[in-house]
């Protein structure tokens, strides 16, 4: 199992036990699990809805793509933490992971 740690926008942590080997985005996975996160755009990266702070985790996962960046630049609140929860795919390395949900 991959463990996460979703902060939700009342700062409350809950964790997230996902299965190895899933093939969906951080925001498929936040949607399933019921979490307050509006994606209007399912995952297209063109709305900047399922913006989420990576709180914890490994260096990777800190660097958005130019497309994101472009965004991730329309929105008041981001910063150098900011990404779009669309364009995370799961993988194993992830475990341990704390995100902070913001759109």
């Amino acid at each position: 199992m991959i463990n996460l740690v979703i902060e939700d926008q009342a700062g409350q942590r809950v964790p997230v036990e996902i299965p190895e080997g899933i093939n969906l985005s951080l925001m498929e996975v936040l949607k399933a699990s019921e979490y307050d996160i509006l994606a209007t755009c399912g995952g297209m990266a063109l709305c900047a809805t399922c913006h989420v702070q990576v709180l914890e985790g490994p260096e990777q996962y800190f660097h958005p793509t130019d497309n994101e960046l472009d965004l991730l630049d329309t929105l008041p609140d981001a910063g150098t933490d900011s990404r779009l929860a669309c364009q995370i795919r799961i993988t194993e390395d992830m475990d341990g992971m704390v995100f902070r949900l913001k759109g």
